[in-house]
């Protein structure tokens, strides 16, 4: 089939109104010409019938989708974007296509104001404010609001890790879960703490950051009241004693949480993740890398309490406090340490 001539554009880089109005009627013709073809061969004889595609069994309802889906295995595009060149089978499909290059976002929700590009968004948007849950999964039956959110947890199912890191190799089951670990290598921190200006790698680590100025502590453990800033399913293991996450690679090893065994397998593997951005030196945890940074910021955070010596490391305070020739404040009874982390 011969490719429609591709009509007059706008500087704006749009279809002028009149084109786009022969463009259609053009379509409307091919389509109708193609569907009457269609009926004298009969297959409308049967006003109930099923049309089906002959090169890949698709099935439709009346002749015109039939006729439009064909011209997909024949190739054929009718239909270019003047910005990117990208073909379409379908104007309506251009229009929609052109509002990336446009920001243009005409539909929007009447519940929270939330603007969006194409109609079919703000449908499954709207799933969030009425809570429905259409999708369900067959093996467990948990349920989701969008279909790619099922299938996404499907991968738990089937193990199918397809989304892999450039740097290192780690594979993950979505991507926006290879984006966020590729952080780990960037060392890119794209959220900041409006209160303090301290840089967070992820949203939800900046969020729970904020609790500290906040004072919130969502989370109380039911078995002796103590509150905390973040999930405390960790804090419950040393109740339970539980330790479920062990060491696969060679030494059986367990721990209560996620984060400990990953650390500990590093030992196993020999993986750095983390490096310094000013000399390169790589390190298996973040704090390790926190602590090391001290030798370019110059922070000092702990300091003698008899003296007001600072000194960037904690176990650099002690052997003063404790040396003869420091402040020996333990022959007189005790450490006294100012700072609040390591």
């Amino acid at each position: 089939m011969k490719e429609a001539e591709i009509p007059r554009i706008s500087l704006s880089g749009q279809y002028e109104a009149e084109d786009l109005a022969q463009l259609e009627a053009q379509q409307q013709d091919k389509e109708e010409g193609e569907a009457d073809s269609l009926k004298i061969q009969g297959f409308l004889s049967n006003p109930e019938r099923v049309f089906s595609c002959q090169q890949c069994g698709r099935l439709f309802s009346n002749s015109r989708d039939l006729v439009v889906h064909q011209r997909s295995h024949a190739g054929e595009r009718l239909f270019h974007c003047p910005l990117c060149k990208k073909p379409f089978l379908h104007l309506h499909q251009l229009k929609t296509h052109q509002r990336v290059h446009t920001g243009e976002k005409p539909f929007s929700c009447t519940q929270c104001g939330k603007r969006f590009s194409q109609s079919s968004h703000i449908k499954r948007h709207m799933s969030v404010h009425t809570g429905e849950k259409r999708y369900s999964c067959g093996l467990c039956g948990k349920r989701f609001s969008q279909a790619c959110s099922l299938k996404v947890h499907q991968a738990v199912h089937t193990g199918e890790r397809p989304y892999s890191c450039t740097y290192c190799g780690k594979t993950f089951n979505r991507p926006k879960k290879v984006e966020i670990h590729q952080r780990i290598h960037t060392g890119e921190k794209p959220f900041r703490c409006a209160t303090c200006g301290k840089m967070f790698s992820e949203a939800g680590n900046l969020k729970k950051h904020q609790r500290v100025h906040t004072g919130e502590k969502p989370y109380s453990c039911v078995l002796c009241g103590k509150g905390f800033f973040w999930n405390l399913k960790i804090h419950r293991n040393i109740h339970t004693g539980e330790r479920p996450y062990q060491c696969s690679l060679s030494c059986g090893k367990a721990f209560s949480g996620l984060s400990n065994l990953e650390a500990h397998q590093r030992v196993h593997t020999g993986e750095k993740p983390f490096h310094c951005a000013t000399c390169g030196k790589r390190f298996s945890e973040a704090g390790n890398l926190k602590k090391h940074q001290r030798v370019h910021t110059g922070e000092k955070p702990y300091s003698c309490d008899h003296c007001g010596k600072r000194f960037a490391w904690i176990c650099n305070l002690r052997t003063h406090q404790q040396s003869a020739t420091g402040c020996g404040l333990q022959a007189r009874g005790g450490l006294g340490i100012g700072g609040l982390d390591q």
